[in-house]
């Protein structure tokens, strides 16, 4: 038990090293602010690397990690109850202003979904997980997440005046 304990543990600080802005940019998406997201992902490692014994599953690192960023992203954005303000877009001059312009509708009108189809874009778009994993990760079956996809981004489309 102690030898799966320390094998889940190494591996999950290896796992959050190597993906260490991923996880970042994952809190991003929730909570518009650097500082936030950093907070966010330092509580989810901490809670994380307490709970590792409660992982029976190594395979599921990744899914239960995500999942931990999640509850703590919502749980801080209750906490707080204020509107989330895309406070700042990673502008690297390689984008044309149009682009510039799109990206910040894309984040606002991805804003404007409820939270479990915010979670499953985020996830596969920005996160390229594939729909299994999105399963595992926010506990819902395959056919709920393709449902909850599509419903997603038909409401993007109407959002961002493609559907009309």
């Amino acid at each position: 038990m102690i030898r799966r304990k320390n094998k889940n543990y190494n591996e999950l600080v290896k796992y959050i090293t190597d993906n260490q802005e991923c996880l970042y940019r994952f809190a991003y998406t929730y909570v518009k602010n650097q500082q936030e997201a950093l907070d966010i992902v330092q509580e989810s490692i901490y809670k994380a690397l307490s709970s590792i014994d409660t992982l029976k599953n190594s395979e599921h690192m990744k899914s239960w990690l995500y999942r931990i960023i999640i509850n703590t992203s919502i749980n801080h954005i209750r906490k707080n109850k204020r509107v989330l303000l895309i406070d700042e877009i990673n502008d690297k001059g390689e984008c044309r202003e149009y682009d510039l312009d799109r990206n910040i509708d894309l984040y606002e009108a991805i804003d404007k979904l409820d939270e479990n189809q915010k979670t499953i874009v985020v996830l596969r778009y920005f996160e390229d997980m594939k729909i299994d994993e999105i399963a595992k990760t926010t506990n819902c079956n395959i056919s709920t997440v393709k449902s909850r996809l599509y419903s997603a981004l038909d409401k993007l489309k109407l959002i961002m005046g493609e559907g009309v």
